[in-house]
């Protein structure tokens, strides 16, 4: 009977650590999205955060990105939040590889459900590109603001969905 309850025992902790194993994900290795041509080296499940010193002396510029996203259907995207002396935007940078002319709907959503979209033309090709919404004077923390692009499959935007690629910078709420 010991040995049955030992068994049984064995089998739930193994269920319970299976899922935190599998969500460290893999470790190392270049990351594959549309800035690893360019030898940039961004950790697909992270996001980036970089720093900038301007050179007229004013803030900081900060820019939050999600992580670099390939769809199946040849579409490379990341999407950054960006903010700098008192402005915050959003950017994509993409690159599209489909065959085809996309349209892309970038939105910068931030604090009081204040939202600003750009409808942004895709072309075909191998070159890189980028779409930016306007910019905003930032209200509250830049970190409070997060963008969302969205790649249709058609030039008039009513093709199936093919990527949504987040910045995955909203800060968490306090409970």
């Amino acid at each position: 009977m010991n040995l049955r309850v030992i068994g049984l025992a064995t089998v739930v902790v193994f269920t319970a650590l299976l899922p935190l194993a599998a969500s460290a994900g893999p470790a190392g290795g270049p990351s594959v999205g549309p800035m690893a041509r360019y030898g940039a080296d961004t950790p697909r499940a992270a996001p980036t955060v970089t720093l900038q010193e301007p050179e007229n002396g004013d803030a900081a510029a900060v820019e939050r990105c999600g992580p670099a996203l390939t769809s199946r259907d040849g579409i490379e995207a990341q999407t950054c939040v960006l903010s700098e002396n008192g402005d915050t935007w959003g950017r994509t940078y993409y690159r599209n590889a489909s065959g085809g002319e996309l349209r892309s709907v970038l939105s910068l959503m931030g604090p009081g459900g204040r939202t600003v979209q750009s409808h942004c033309a895709v072309e075909d090709g191998d070159e890189p590109g980028s779409c930016e919404t306007p910019r905003e004077r930032t209200v509250g923390k830049p970190a409070r603001y997060w963008a969302v692009a969205e790649f249709a499959g058609s030039a008039d935007g009513t093709g199936p969905l093919l990527l949504r690629s987040g910045s995955n910078s909203a800060a968490p709420s306090a409970s």
